[in-house]
């Protein structure tokens, strides 16, 4: 079908000038050369909502890991860009002065639409945790699908807002096994590279972690797993350990100290807002309009794309519908997202030559959580940091990598708690089913995970005489088999779409977010989604625009 060109001029109808801004590092510009437009002064983003029968150059689903990527560069490129959030921008304090609250704590901003919370660890000491709570656009969705609950985060910079930071990057020698169809060698020379530095990726000095008493859960869960022969690694993250160092002195407000993490965190994290987002703001192109949510995209009759947007409010009504026309669609809501939105447009003929593809590959990276019951001479700590650091490795040999993870409870546990990621093989699709997006997946197929994750845990109980926890998540069960915190695929790679995430069926329509892995990452995935997403949004500057 024809379509309009990608301009790289205003498309909106508003004036803007700008270009380039500040870059923060040497991400992407160098590699970008050659298919940037002249720079000028920087011109404030445009105000307010996209406004309804807007005419955008490029249109972006999700303002998490790829949707960033993808807004940053194609700004740097001299392209218009809006972006286009479900949930909150997340720059208004509360009554308590604080824009996140604690996770001790949860109150109206930590779910999204829930009248009840639905933490992760349910239960402690035997005692469920979870309270009622006013209906909200909260932080963290946790949204359940027949056999399982997927969380996600919900706001302006997605699921960096939520997440423990847990930066890796997959061991080289397991990336053919998470991203078949792409170039290993290009993936660690550059794009991989260029995602730490644009993330702000740092690790936690050694010398500092052996003495801090914020650490002594990890440094027990350290010790447990060299006395049982199993590697243990500092893991990297994209907390400011500086600050957090003056956290520990009582120099800077506590934030990782003080609880904050899995309903965001007020201080030290380097989510998306501070890095990728605040460079794409400033170049004065992008806009983005938080609390809207895309309905459908079709092809428009004059080229390029209509999309339905509903404006919501924040107890999740909608208070307005906009129709906007966009030249290039780049979907970037999210594993999930992605998949349900996609599986809607085929189904309902609104993108009918999708291929079979769409909705198939979906995995939940293995998750599955544990706690074990540590003697009393090897306490785990009243303070704990909510930022983990390390990890315990034995894919090769038993398909886990476990985080070694805290308890921020505020009271010695002599626990230690851990977030497993597993080989688990297991794949799910997505369906449109009655006017309603469903998920295959089984709570059964959390099996091969707890067998994977038993490899370390049942040896590590054995040389330690311990026992695991059954206060954690309710119904003395010992593992959390009903969730994951890292969903990926449904609309896979060279599959669904081409080598670089163009939809298969359509030109200008792009993947460009989680969905494209099938699967599995073997670590923690948004770094491998950011480097994806670099990659990707490289080759469709170099080609796609005019």
């Amino acid at each position: 079908m024809g379509e309009k060109p990608l301009s790289r001029k205003s498309s909106n109808g508003i004036s803007r000038r700008g270009f380039l801004g500040r870059t923060g590092s040497v991400i992407g510009a160098v590699a970008l050369a050659g298919h940037l437009a002249p720079a000028h002064a920087a011109a404030a983003a445009p105000p307010g909502p996209i406004p309804d029968g807007a005419q955008v150059a490029a249109l972006v689903i999700g303002t998490g890991y790829g949707g960033s990527v993808a807004a940053l560069r194609l700004a740097q490129a001299g392209v218009d860009v809006q972006m286009i959030e479900m949930g909150m921008s997340w720059d208004t304090p509360g009554s308590d002065g604080k824009i996140f609250p604690k996770v001790t704590t949860p109150d109206y901003r930590s779910f999204w639409l829930r009248t009840r919370t639905k933490a992760p660890l349910s239960n402690f000491l035997g005692f469920p945790i979870d309270k009622d709570v006013p209906k909200y656009t909260g932080i963290l969705d946790a949204e359940d699908f027949a056999g399982i609950t997927v969380y996600q985060g919900r706001g302006v910079g997605g699921g960096s807002l939520v997440n423990g930071g847990m930066a890796v990057t997959p061991k080289r020698a397991n990336f053919a096994a998470v991203l078949p169809s792409v170039d290993a060698d290009e993936m660690y020379d550059t794009y991989y590279p260029r995602a730490n530095a644009g993330l702000g990726v740092g690790m936690i000095d050694p010398a500092w972690f052996d003495t801090a008493d914020c650490y002594q859960f990890s440094r027990v869960g350290r010790k447990h797993a060299q006395r049982s022969g199993f590697a243990w690694t500092f893991v990297p993250d994209v907390y400011d350990w500086d600050y957090m160092k003056r956290e520990a002195a009582g120099t800077a407000t506590k934030s990782a100290l003080a609880g904050e993490i899995l309903y965001g965190n007020n201080h030290g994290k380097k989510s998306l807002v501070q890095t990728y987002l605040a460079q794409a703001k400033a170049t004065g192109r992008v806009a983005i309009s938080p609390l809207h949510k895309v309905t459908s995209v079709s092809p428009a009759a004059g080229g390029g794309y209509t999309v339905t947007i509903d404006q919501i409010n924040t107890t999740g009504d909608t208070v307005a519908t906009k129709t906007v026309t966009a030249n290039r669609v780049f979907f970037a809501a999210g594993s999930v997202g992605t998949s349900k939105l996609l599986v809607k447009l085929k189904a309902t003929g609104a993108l009918a030559n999708l291929n079979g593809e769409v909705g198939k590959g979906w995995g939940e990276n293995g998750n599955v959580m544990c706690g074990r019951a540590n003697h009393l001479w090897d306490p785990t700590g009243k303070l704990q940091s909510t930022i983990p650091c390390s990890g315990i490795d034995n894919w090769d040999a038993g398909g886990a990598f476990a985080e070694v993870a805290p308890l921020p409870t505020g009271i010695e546990t002599y626990a230690s708690f851990y977030l497993s990621i597993t080989k688990n093989p297991n794949r799910a699709e997505f369906t449109w089913n009655a006017g309603k997006a469903e998920l295959s997946w089984q709570t059964a197929w959390k099996a091969p995970s707890i067998s994977m994750a038993k490899t370390i845990f049942d040896k590590i109980n054995s040389k330690e005489g311990t026992i695991y926890r059954t206060d954690l998540f309710g119904g003395n069960k010992i593992w959390n088999d009903t969730l994951t915190y890292h969903p990926l695929g449904g609309a896979v790679l060279n599959k669904a779409t081409d080598n670089y995430g163009r939809l298969h069926g359509y030109t200008g329509l792009y993947v460009i977010d989680g969905a494209l892995i099938p699967g599995n990452a073997s670590v923690n995935p948004f770094v491998t989604i950011t480097a994806l997403a670099e990659r990707n949004i490289e080759k469709i500057i170099a080609t796609d625009l005019p």
